[in-house]
């Protein structure tokens, strides 16, 4: 029996998921003898699990809307191009990874084209934790014949408007394993008994190496100076990026090291393992962190344009821009963003994260929470399961 299958995102956690979700889609296909094929728009990753990548997207990105504007034109010609090779494969499902923009696109236009390809939403827009103008929603319902939910807020918010809903689980849950202890972290990584890691994770889009980059290097150089003992790694999602945070870690002189995207898979539980801090910008690496335990600070910052926009405009409106704080519905890890996203602030909240015991309690309690929302194992094989049977 022969299947085909289609899967459109973009962006480095994109590529991520799914390369997982593959995976666990030629596993299932195995199980029935299904000889599967699997093309795509994604990146490497997904790449190395055997999908066919028309288009390497994980570089046409960007949040914002001043800072979309230059890939509009790259991203609608990849689109028609994935859209003609979806009407010349007729490939039995098209599964959507997050990337909400494109993927909006891809969905509405199927749609109103009558083509009866079963499309499913895999990781969807968070609209229920934010809202823009009058409340009003992506027309996501309508085109998406099934939405596979990472969180139970998700679920509900869908349900409630008449989609058809299965709730999954978070798909971070079956990548977090136990970590090494810290002897074996310390002798693969060479550092002293005496040194931890200051963990950055400031970008996967290029617009962050310039608006979140600097501001988390000048903290990283100030912390240094306070604690002589933290070393800071900077793991690098994409290789384009690499000489630009050697760069960032010799022009403020920090003491460092950047982990290639090629060396980041074997290294970072060993890294995790060292980690008493990370510095990272919002998103899927907010949970990661959060299930090994990590204290983190979180900071974004956009374009002021695009920030005027959403705000006055928009009326943009979300309560939080980390996960973590939004599935909980409070503070548990800091925040710093736009005019709050500085030094000085982000400097004064890591000492008292380091100095301080009730500090990191407190966080850890949150994270106690936070893992209770977020289901069980076996989250990206459910998904698999459900797809793989519903095409047979």
């Amino acid at each position: 029996m022969n299947k085909k299958i289609f899967i459109s995102t973009g962006e480095v956690s994109g590529d991520l998921h799914g390369s997982l979700l593959a995976k666990a889609l030629f596993e299932q296909a195995k199980k029935h003898s299904i000889n599967l094929e699997i093309y795509g728009l994604g990146g490497e990753k997904m790449k190395n699990e055997g999908v066919y990548i028309f288009q390497d997207t994980t570089s046409i990105s960007a949040i914002g809307i001043w800072e979309a504007l230059p890939l509009i034109i790259p991203m609608m010609k990849v689109q028609k191009k994935f859209y003609k090779s979806i009407k010349k494969y007729r490939p039995n499902c098209l599964i959507l990874i997050d990337y909400m923009g494109p993927n909006i696109n891809i969905g509405t236009k199927l749609r109103r084209s009558r083509n009866n390809i079963p499309i499913y939403y895999y990781i969807a827009p968070q609209e229920w934790a934010w809202r823009i103008g009058n409340n009003s929603t992506t027309n996501l319902i309508n085109f998406s014949d099934k939405i596979f939910a990472i969180f139970k807020q998700e679920a509900n918010f869908y349900k409630r408007r008449g989609g058809n809903v299965f709730w999954v689980g978070h798909p971070m849950i079956d990548l977090t394993k136990k970590l090494p202890s810290k002897k074996d972290s310390r002798r693969i990584l060479k550092l002293r008994s005496n040194q931890n890691i200051l963990l950055l994770m400031p970008a996967s889009r290029p617009q962050e190496l310039r608006y979140i980059l600097p501001t988390f290097l000048k903290t990283a150089k100030k912390l240094q100076l306070r604690y002589p003992s933290l070393v800071v790694y900077i793991p690098s999602c994409r290789r384009v990026f690499d000489e630009r945070f050697k760069k960032g870690l010799e022009k403020y002189e920090i003491k460092g090291k950047v982990i290639s995207q090629k060396d980041d898979y074997e290294l970072m539980p060993f890294i995790f393992s060292l980690t008493t801090l990370a510095l990272c910008k919002s998103g899927t690496v907010n949970m990661e962190l959060a299930l090994y335990g990590i204290p983190q600070i979180v900071g974004y910052r956009v374009s002021r344009v695009t920030a005027f926009i959403a705000k006055k405009i928009l009326n943009f409106k979300v309560r939080f821009i980390s996960p973590v704080n939004l599935l909980v519905k409070k503070l548990i890890i800091p925040e710093f963003v736009q005019k709050n996203f500085n030094e000085k602030k982000i400097f004064y909240k890591a000492c008292r994260l380091l100095d301080l015991t009730s500090e990191k309690t407190k966080i850890n309690k949150g994270y106690t929470l936070l893992k209770k929302e977020l289901g069980e194992e076996g989250v990206v094989e459910r998904a698999a399961k459900e797809i793989i049977n519903s095409i047979i």
